[in-house]
Protein backbone atom coordinates (compact mmCIF):
# COMPACT_ATOMS: atom_id res chain seq x y z
CA UNK A 1 0.00 0.00 0.00
CA UNK A 2 3.01 2.29 0.38
CA UNK A 3 4.08 2.18 -3.28
CA UNK A 4 1.41 4.62 -4.42
CA UNK A 5 1.93 7.07 -1.56
CA UNK A 6 4.29 9.50 -3.36
CA UNK A 7 1.90 9.71 -6.32
CA UNK A 8 -1.05 10.31 -4.06
CA UNK A 9 0.82 12.93 -2.01
CA UNK A 10 1.87 14.75 -5.19
CA UNK A 11 -1.69 14.67 -6.46
CA UNK A 12 -3.05 15.92 -3.12
CA UNK A 13 -0.61 18.86 -3.09
CA UNK A 14 -1.43 20.19 -6.57
CA UNK A 15 -5.03 19.01 -6.96
CA UNK A 16 -7.83 21.52 -7.39
CA UNK A 17 -10.58 18.89 -7.16
CA UNK A 18 -11.74 20.17 -3.79
CA UNK A 19 -11.71 23.79 -4.92
CA UNK A 20 -14.59 25.68 -6.44
CA UNK A 21 -15.61 25.70 -10.09
CA UNK A 22 -13.96 29.08 -10.70
CA UNK A 23 -10.50 27.78 -9.78
CA UNK A 24 -10.84 24.56 -11.78
CA UNK A 25 -12.26 26.08 -14.96
CA UNK A 26 -9.92 29.04 -14.60
CA UNK A 27 -7.02 26.60 -14.78
CA UNK A 28 -8.58 25.02 -17.87
CA UNK A 29 -8.59 28.39 -19.66
CA UNK A 30 -5.09 29.20 -18.40
CA UNK A 31 -3.52 25.96 -19.62
CA UNK A 32 -5.32 26.27 -22.97
CA UNK A 33 -4.04 29.82 -23.42
CA UNK A 34 -0.50 28.80 -22.48
CA UNK A 35 -0.57 25.84 -24.88
CA UNK A 36 -1.89 28.03 -27.71
CA UNK A 37 0.74 30.70 -27.08
CA UNK A 38 3.55 28.16 -26.92
CA UNK A 39 2.34 26.46 -30.09
CA UNK A 40 2.30 29.76 -31.96
CA UNK A 41 5.80 30.59 -30.67
CA UNK A 42 7.27 27.33 -32.00
CA UNK A 43 5.18 27.26 -35.16
CA UNK A 44 8.02 28.48 -37.36
CA UNK A 45 10.52 25.94 -36.05
CA UNK A 46 8.34 22.83 -36.26
CA UNK A 47 7.88 20.77 -39.40
CA UNK A 48 4.30 20.41 -40.63
CA UNK A 49 2.12 17.73 -39.17
CA UNK A 50 2.30 18.58 -35.44
CA UNK A 51 -0.82 20.68 -34.81
CA UNK A 52 -1.49 19.18 -31.35
CA UNK A 53 2.03 19.10 -29.98
CA UNK A 54 1.45 21.50 -27.06
CA UNK A 55 -2.24 20.79 -26.64
CA UNK A 56 -1.93 17.16 -25.52
CA UNK A 57 0.13 18.09 -22.42
CA UNK A 58 -2.36 20.88 -21.60
CA UNK A 59 -5.29 18.45 -21.65
CA UNK A 60 -3.43 15.91 -19.53
CA UNK A 61 -2.26 18.51 -16.99
CA UNK A 62 -5.70 20.10 -16.67
CA UNK A 63 -7.47 16.77 -16.19
CA UNK A 64 -4.90 15.65 -13.64
CA UNK A 65 -5.12 18.80 -11.54
CA UNK A 66 -8.61 20.20 -12.13
CA UNK A 67 -10.67 17.11 -12.93
CA UNK A 68 -12.80 15.60 -15.66
CA UNK A 69 -14.89 18.45 -17.02
CA UNK A 70 -12.18 21.15 -16.96
CA UNK A 71 -10.06 18.65 -18.90
CA UNK A 72 -12.89 18.26 -21.43
CA UNK A 73 -13.13 22.06 -21.78
CA UNK A 74 -9.38 22.30 -22.44
CA UNK A 75 -9.60 19.45 -24.94
CA UNK A 76 -12.45 21.08 -26.89
CA UNK A 77 -10.84 24.54 -26.96
CA UNK A 78 -7.49 23.01 -27.97
CA UNK A 79 -9.07 20.97 -30.76
CA UNK A 80 -10.89 23.99 -32.17
CA UNK A 81 -7.75 26.16 -31.98
CA UNK A 82 -5.59 23.52 -33.67
CA UNK A 83 -8.19 23.06 -36.39
CA UNK A 84 -8.36 26.80 -37.07
CA UNK A 85 -4.72 27.81 -36.72
CA UNK A 86 -2.52 24.80 -37.40
CA UNK A 87 -4.34 22.44 -39.78
CA UNK A 88 -4.29 23.54 -43.41
CA UNK A 89 -6.02 25.38 -44.89
CA UNK A 90 -5.07 27.71 -42.05
CA UNK A 91 -7.41 30.23 -40.38
CA UNK A 92 -10.50 28.38 -41.59
CA UNK A 93 -12.81 25.66 -40.36
CA UNK A 94 -12.78 23.69 -43.59
CA UNK A 95 -13.71 20.06 -42.95
CA UNK A 96 -12.55 17.54 -45.53
CA UNK A 97 -11.22 13.99 -45.35
CA UNK A 98 -7.67 14.70 -44.08
CA UNK A 99 -8.94 17.34 -41.64
CA UNK A 100 -11.65 14.99 -40.34
CA UNK A 101 -9.08 12.22 -39.90
CA UNK A 102 -6.75 14.54 -37.98
CA UNK A 103 -9.60 15.71 -35.75
CA UNK A 104 -10.77 12.12 -35.15
CA UNK A 105 -7.24 11.10 -34.18
CA UNK A 106 -7.02 14.04 -31.77
CA UNK A 107 -10.43 13.23 -30.25
CA UNK A 108 -9.47 9.58 -29.75
CA UNK A 109 -6.18 10.41 -28.04
CA UNK A 110 -7.57 13.04 -25.67
CA UNK A 111 -10.57 10.83 -24.83
CA UNK A 112 -8.24 8.01 -23.82
CA UNK A 113 -6.02 10.40 -21.85
CA UNK A 114 -8.95 11.96 -20.00
CA UNK A 115 -10.57 8.58 -19.27
CA UNK A 116 -7.36 7.10 -17.89
CA UNK A 117 -6.59 10.09 -15.70
CA UNK A 118 -10.16 10.31 -14.43
CA UNK A 119 -10.13 6.60 -13.64
CA UNK A 120 -6.89 7.03 -11.75
CA UNK A 121 -8.36 9.93 -9.75
CA UNK A 122 -11.45 7.92 -8.84
CA UNK A 123 -9.30 4.96 -7.78
CA UNK A 124 -7.00 7.12 -5.68
CA UNK A 125 -9.98 8.84 -4.04
CA UNK A 126 -11.53 5.47 -3.16
CA UNK A 127 -8.20 4.26 -1.86
CA UNK A 128 -7.92 7.32 0.35
CA UNK A 129 -11.45 6.77 1.67
CA UNK A 130 -10.66 3.13 2.34
CA UNK A 131 -7.51 4.16 4.18
CA UNK A 132 -9.56 6.54 6.27
CA UNK A 133 -12.05 3.80 7.12
CA UNK A 134 -9.24 1.40 7.92
CA UNK A 135 -7.58 3.96 10.18
CA UNK A 136 -10.90 4.58 11.95
CA UNK A 137 -11.47 0.85 12.43
CA UNK A 138 -7.94 0.42 13.74
CA UNK A 139 -8.39 3.28 16.18
CA UNK A 140 -11.72 1.85 17.33
CA UNK A 141 -10.25 -1.63 17.77
CA UNK A 142 -7.28 -0.21 19.68
CA UNK A 143 -9.62 1.72 21.97
CA UNK A 144 -11.79 -1.35 22.51
CA UNK A 145 -8.71 -3.47 23.26
CA UNK A 146 -7.46 -0.99 25.85
CA UNK A 147 -10.97 -0.78 27.33
CA UNK A 148 -11.11 -4.58 27.50
CA UNK A 149 -7.73 -4.71 29.22
CA UNK A 150 -8.89 -2.08 31.70
CA UNK A 151 -12.10 -3.96 32.47
CA UNK A 152 -10.32 -7.29 32.82
CA UNK A 153 -7.80 -5.70 35.21
CA UNK A 154 -10.60 -4.18 37.29
CA UNK A 155 -12.50 -7.47 37.37
CA UNK A 156 -9.40 -9.40 38.38
CA UNK A 157 -8.82 -6.87 41.15
CA UNK A 158 -12.40 -7.36 42.32
CA UNK A 159 -11.98 -11.15 42.28
CA UNK A 160 -8.74 -10.79 44.23
CA UNK A 161 -10.49 -8.63 46.85
CA UNK A 162 -13.35 -11.11 47.05
CA UNK A 163 -11.00 -14.05 47.60
CA UNK A 164 -9.07 -12.04 50.19
CA UNK A 165 -12.29 -11.43 52.12
CA UNK A 166 -13.11 -15.14 51.91
CA UNK A 167 -9.59 -15.95 53.15
CA UNK A 168 -10.10 -13.75 56.19
CA UNK A 169 -13.39 -15.46 56.97
CA UNK A 170 -11.64 -18.84 56.75
CA UNK A 171 -8.90 -17.60 59.09
CA UNK A 172 -11.54 -16.72 61.69
CA UNK A 173 -13.29 -20.07 61.33
CA UNK A 174 -11.14 -22.79 59.66
CA UNK A 175 -13.88 -25.40 59.95
CA UNK A 176 -15.96 -23.39 57.50
CA UNK A 177 -13.35 -23.50 54.73
CA UNK A 178 -15.42 -25.67 52.40
CA UNK A 179 -18.48 -23.48 52.83
CA UNK A 180 -16.40 -20.36 52.24
CA UNK A 181 -14.99 -21.78 49.02
CA UNK A 182 -18.47 -22.74 47.86
CA UNK A 183 -19.70 -19.24 48.65
CA UNK A 184 -16.76 -17.72 46.73
CA UNK A 185 -17.54 -19.95 43.76
CA UNK A 186 -21.19 -18.89 43.88
CA UNK A 187 -20.24 -15.23 43.93
CA UNK A 188 -17.84 -15.64 41.01
CA UNK A 189 -20.56 -17.48 39.08
CA UNK A 190 -22.96 -14.63 39.82
CA UNK A 191 -20.36 -12.11 38.65
CA UNK A 192 -19.94 -14.03 35.39
CA UNK A 193 -23.71 -14.12 34.90
CA UNK A 194 -23.93 -10.36 35.44
CA UNK A 195 -21.14 -9.86 32.90
CA UNK A 196 -22.92 -11.95 30.30
CA UNK A 197 -26.19 -10.11 30.74
CA UNK A 198 -24.71 -6.61 30.66
CA UNK A 199 -22.43 -7.23 27.67
CA UNK A 200 -24.63 -9.43 25.52
CA UNK A 201 -25.47 -7.28 22.43
CA UNK A 202 -28.71 -9.23 21.97
CA UNK A 203 -30.00 -8.18 25.38
CA UNK A 204 -30.20 -4.46 24.59
CA UNK A 205 -29.30 -1.46 26.74
CA UNK A 206 -32.29 -1.44 29.13
CA UNK A 207 -30.72 -1.73 32.58
CA UNK A 208 -34.13 -2.35 34.13
CA UNK A 209 -34.63 -5.51 32.07
CA UNK A 210 -31.14 -6.68 33.13
CA UNK A 211 -32.03 -6.20 36.80
CA UNK A 212 -35.32 -8.06 36.35
CA UNK A 213 -33.53 -10.96 34.66
CA UNK A 214 -30.94 -11.10 37.45
CA UNK A 215 -33.74 -11.14 40.03
CA UNK A 216 -35.40 -14.06 38.27
CA UNK A 217 -32.10 -15.93 38.23
CA UNK A 218 -31.44 -15.27 41.92
CA UNK A 219 -34.96 -16.29 42.96
CA UNK A 220 -34.70 -19.50 40.95
CA UNK A 221 -31.30 -20.30 42.46
CA UNK A 222 -32.48 -19.57 46.03
CA UNK A 223 -35.51 -21.83 45.68
CA UNK A 224 -37.58 -19.84 48.18
CA UNK A 225 -41.28 -20.10 47.28
CA UNK A 226 -43.54 -17.10 47.44
CA UNK A 227 -40.86 -14.42 47.14
CA UNK A 228 -41.26 -11.86 44.35
CA UNK A 229 -39.17 -8.97 43.05
CA UNK A 230 -40.61 -5.59 42.17
CA UNK A 231 -38.17 -3.63 39.98
CA UNK A 232 -38.44 0.05 39.00
CA UNK A 233 -35.55 1.57 37.04
CA UNK A 234 -35.90 5.11 35.73
CA UNK A 235 -32.23 6.00 35.27
CA UNK A 236 -28.86 4.29 35.13
CA UNK A 237 -25.15 5.13 34.97
CA UNK A 238 -23.66 5.49 31.51
CA UNK A 239 -20.28 3.95 32.26
CA UNK A 240 -20.12 0.15 31.71
CA UNK A 241 -17.86 -0.20 34.75
CA UNK A 242 -20.32 1.64 36.98
CA UNK A 243 -23.19 -0.39 35.57
CA UNK A 244 -21.32 -3.58 36.46
CA UNK A 245 -20.52 -2.42 40.01
CA UNK A 246 -24.14 -1.35 40.52
CA UNK A 247 -25.50 -4.66 39.21
CA UNK A 248 -23.18 -6.61 41.51
CA UNK A 249 -24.25 -4.49 44.47
CA UNK A 250 -27.93 -5.12 43.67
CA UNK A 251 -27.28 -8.86 43.40
CA UNK A 252 -25.42 -8.92 46.74
CA UNK A 253 -28.18 -6.93 48.47
CA UNK A 254 -30.82 -9.24 47.00
CA UNK A 255 -28.80 -12.27 48.13
CA UNK A 256 -28.71 -10.93 51.70
CA UNK A 257 -32.47 -10.45 51.68
CA UNK A 258 -33.11 -13.93 50.34
CA UNK A 259 -30.80 -15.49 52.93
CA UNK A 260 -32.04 -13.68 56.03
CA UNK A 261 -35.30 -11.77 55.49
CA UNK A 262 -37.82 -14.56 54.93
CA UNK A 263 -36.71 -17.25 57.38
CA UNK A 264 -39.80 -18.98 58.75
CA UNK A 265 -42.14 -17.00 56.50
CA UNK A 266 -44.17 -18.13 53.53
CA UNK A 267 -42.84 -15.48 51.18
CA UNK A 268 -42.58 -11.77 50.66
CA UNK A 269 -41.45 -9.05 48.30
CA UNK A 270 -38.11 -7.49 47.54
CA UNK A 271 -38.38 -3.99 46.07
CA UNK A 272 -35.57 -2.60 43.92
CA UNK A 273 -35.82 1.02 42.80
CA UNK A 274 -33.29 3.11 40.91
CA UNK A 275 -34.32 6.71 40.30
CA UNK A 276 -32.83 10.18 39.87
CA UNK A 277 -32.58 12.23 43.04
CA UNK A 278 -35.10 15.12 42.81
CA UNK A 279 -33.40 18.49 42.72
CA UNK A 280 -29.91 16.97 42.40
CA UNK A 281 -28.97 16.55 38.72
CA UNK A 282 -26.52 13.73 38.06
CA UNK A 283 -27.33 11.95 41.35
CA UNK A 284 -29.07 8.57 41.55
CA UNK A 285 -30.82 6.80 44.41
CA UNK A 286 -30.86 3.01 44.76
CA UNK A 287 -33.27 1.38 47.18
CA UNK A 288 -33.26 -2.35 47.93
CA UNK A 289 -36.00 -3.12 50.47
CA UNK A 290 -37.72 -6.26 51.69
CA UNK A 291 -40.81 -6.84 53.86
CA UNK A 292 -39.21 -9.67 55.79
CA UNK A 293 -38.60 -10.24 59.48
CA UNK A 294 -36.50 -7.11 59.91
CA UNK A 295 -33.47 -6.38 62.05
CA UNK A 296 -33.11 -7.42 65.70
CA UNK A 297 -33.39 -4.75 68.39
CA UNK A 298 -30.11 -2.91 68.84
CA UNK A 299 -28.59 -4.40 65.70
CA UNK A 300 -25.50 -2.49 64.43
CA UNK A 301 -24.80 -3.25 60.80
CA UNK A 302 -21.37 -1.63 60.99
CA UNK A 303 -20.25 -4.43 63.33
CA UNK A 304 -21.72 -7.14 61.15
CA UNK A 305 -19.03 -9.66 60.16
CA UNK A 306 -20.99 -10.66 57.06
CA UNK A 307 -18.89 -10.96 53.91
CA UNK A 308 -21.87 -9.87 51.84
CA UNK A 309 -22.14 -6.57 53.69
CA UNK A 310 -18.40 -5.94 53.24
CA UNK A 311 -18.80 -6.55 49.49
CA UNK A 312 -21.74 -4.13 49.38
CA UNK A 313 -19.63 -1.51 51.16
CA UNK A 314 -16.75 -2.07 48.74
CA UNK A 315 -18.99 -1.71 45.69
CA UNK A 316 -20.63 1.40 47.16
CA UNK A 317 -17.16 2.90 47.56
CA UNK A 318 -16.39 2.12 43.91
CA UNK A 319 -19.50 4.09 42.99
CA UNK A 320 -18.46 6.98 45.33
CA UNK A 321 -21.81 6.54 46.98
CA UNK A 322 -23.34 7.30 50.38
CA UNK A 323 -24.55 3.96 51.77
CA UNK A 324 -27.06 3.50 54.59
CA UNK A 325 -28.83 0.47 56.05
CA UNK A 326 -31.77 0.24 58.40
CA UNK A 327 -35.31 -0.92 59.05
CA UNK A 328 -37.96 -0.44 56.40
CA UNK A 329 -41.32 1.15 57.01
CA UNK A 330 -43.43 -1.42 58.79
CA UNK A 331 -41.32 -4.58 58.72
CA UNK A 332 -38.22 -5.61 56.86
CA UNK A 333 -34.94 -3.91 56.06
CA UNK A 334 -33.73 -1.44 53.48
CA UNK A 335 -30.46 -0.46 51.85
CA UNK A 336 -30.15 3.06 50.46
CA UNK A 337 -27.37 4.26 48.18
CA UNK A 338 -27.01 7.76 46.76
CA UNK A 339 -24.28 8.04 44.16
CA UNK A 340 -23.24 10.11 41.12
CA UNK A 341 -24.37 8.77 37.75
Amino acid sequence: MGSDRPLWQLFARVSLLRRGAAARYGMALLTFAAALLLRRLVDGTLPSGFPYLTFFPAVILTTFIAGLWPGVVTAVLSGVAAWYFFIPPFDTFVLDGPVGLALAFYALVVTVDIALIHGMQVTLARLQEERGRTASLLEAQTTMFHELQHRVANNMQFVSSLLDLQRRSIARSPEGAMAALEEAGRRLDTMARVHRRLHDPRSGDDFGSHVEALCRDMLAAAGIPGVACRVTVRAAPQSPERLLALALLIVEALTNSLKHAFAGRGGGTVTIELKPVPGEPGQLHLLVMDDGIGLPEGFDVQRLPSLGWKIIQSLAAQLSGDLSHGPADGSGTRIDLRFPA
